[in-house]
């Protein structure tokens, strides 16, 4: 895994806005329509190459393919790749329209989940997925398109370093229902197991393995109240134990752990404070972590690494840019988050950052394309302003 040895590198967390020919696929899948496979095909493949080399030119040193090949979501991607699961139409209450945030802003919500214009959060899925059997890996054939279309794009743009997000074992899948299982605990031990063929084989391919958790923060907006932070905390130490299970005998320098507290455009009042989990956080057998920094409601946590210490050899990967706002960040205010943090960890344990992916959902982006590499370019700016500052002894 790269260090920022003579200068701050960047990278981001993942998902990355479609372009319109791919959404064309998207489109047609979600009606139920027949698409030409072949077709779709190619046009991955080249999807994938052109937005690894806007990468490059936008300056994002550690780049990835956009998580262009995963179908529907960033979590329920997995739901194509593993055996044991069927969906069923939600009747209630939909798991995803719950929480305290949304308990304390119901008017807001409901206001926002009216708009229906398909940017924001108003796509809720309206399907259960529900355990029925045995949960085994079969996604070989998407996995290996994903990294040959990856190596492919790399090679042809001169990227020596790239990575491909996969979801954490309490991540993939959200709410779904257990109907096979002696208990929950057991499901979850029986994706870690499953998605560690996903995880093994990325590591091998010569990629860095990018394990995006969001469920591990979201959690506790979920479970207290009613529930204690004491349970939340049990529940999120025991699936940072199922994590390390499924990293078992892989090379911590070629994992990186995303924690974020989600994607919704909410006031995000409820959420667990950073330094409430933090030794939690850093448990996780990993080389580098990435950590939502620049939303208004966390950016004051970069403090916490003032009294936190970065274990030794790991990385610091903030997230220096949002994702949840077209207001493009300015370059010195980039340079200025960045400092802060190498002030705390050090410069060379410090690569900047996003918070979060700006499409989690093929349908469902956060910004408009053209503000996303706007970003993305002020990043790579900012990055080279702190550079000159954390380095001007030389």
């Amino acid at each position: 895994m790269k260090r920022s040895l003579d200068r701050i590198l960047t990278t981001h967390t993942g998902s990355l806005v479609r372009p319109p020919q791919l959404l064309e696929f998207a489109r047609a899948r979600q009606k139920g329509e027949a698409i030409d496979q072949q077709a779709f095909e190619r046009t991955l493949t080249a999807s994938v190459r052109d937005v690894v080399a806007r990468q490059a030119a936008a300056g994002i040193d550690i780049p990835n393919d956009g998580e262009f090949g995963k179908s529907t979501s960033w979590s329920l991607y997995v739901l194509k790749r593993l055996s044991g699961f069927e969906m069923r139409e939600v009747t209630g209450v939909n798991p995803f329209a719950r929480g305290a945030d949304r308990a304390k802003f119901h008017e807001f919500y409901n206001e926002l989940e009216g708009r229906g214009d398909g940017t924001d959060w108003s796509n809720v899925t309206r399907f259960d997925a529900v355990c029925v059997g045995d949960i085994t890996y079969n996604g070989l054939f998407e996995l290996q398109r994903d990294i040959d279309n990856l190596k492919a794009a790399t090679k042809a743009a001169g990227i020596d370093e790239a990575f491909l997000p996969v979801a954490a074992p309490s991540s993939a899948i959200p709410d779904r229902r257990n109907e096979h299982y002696k208990t929950d605990d057991d499901l979850v031990v029986a994706l870690a197991e499953a998605l560690r063929t996903e995880y093994r084989a990325i590591i091998d391919a010569g990629f860095l393995l990018q394990v995006d958790d969001a469920r591990a923060a979201v959690t506790y907006d979920r479970m207290v109240p009613p529930a204690t932070f004491e349970e939340y905390s049990r529940w999120l130490a025991r699936h940072v134990e199922i994590l390390n299970h499924a990293l078992e005998g892989l090379p911590e320098d070629r994992i990186r752990y995303h924690v974020c507290w989600g994607s919704w455009p909410g006031p995000h009042t409820t959420d667990v404070p950073l330094r409430k989990i933090v030794d939690l956080v850093l448990k996780v057998k990993a080389g580098a972590y990435l950590i939502e920094s620049a939303n208004p409601r966390h950016e004051h946590e970069w403090t916490v690494w003032r009294d936190v210490a970065l274990p030794p050899g790991k990385i610091l990967v903030p997230g220096v840019v949002s994702h949840g706002t077209n207001v493009v960040e300015h370059p010195e205010l980039i340079a200025e988050r960045l400092a802060r943090f190498a002030s705390c960890v050090g410069r060379e344990n410090v690569i900047a950052g996003t918070d979060c992916g700006f499409a989690q959902e093929e349908l469902n982006r956060r910004v408009h394309p053209t503000v996303m590499w706007a970003k993305l370019e002020a990043l790579a700016e900012g990055a080279r302003l702190a550079s000159r500052q954390l380095w001007k002894a030389r």
